[in-house]
């Protein structure tokens, strides 16, 4: 995932921090939260915005602040999460849809 997510011009939050395997943080700056939402609600994949602390809220996310993530990339942030039953064919397709939004982005 984080290595298809920074081909596509995204960023992969806390990067080099000790992190959980089933749960990603990525960005896409230039583009807010709730616009890859929908995008990515539209394409069938459900992910969520900003910190699970800050879940279901539209301000600043302070756990994002508190790693030092700057806003602009806080508000482009997404927590991507995989289950058992989650394949490679799953994450390929999620990477697909991300770099389609990217190129969407960058062609803007």
């Amino acid at each position: 995932l984080d290595e298809g997510v920074k081909a596509a011009g995204g960023i992969v939050i806390a990067e080099d921090s000790s992190r959980i395997p089933n749960i990603g943080a990525v960005a896409l700056p230039g583009l807010a939260s709730a616009s890859l939402l929908v995008q990515f609600d539209l394409a069938g994949f459900a992910v969520s915005a900003g910190s699970a602390c800050s879940s279901g809220k539209m301000k600043e996310s302070r756990v994002l602040a508190a790693m030092g993530v700057a806003p602009e990339i806080a508000g482009s942030m997404l927590r991507v999460s995989f289950g058992p039953d989650t394949s490679e064919a799953d994450v390929d397709a999620f990477l697909a849809e991300f770099s389609r939004i990217a190129a969407r982005r960058q062609a803007a």
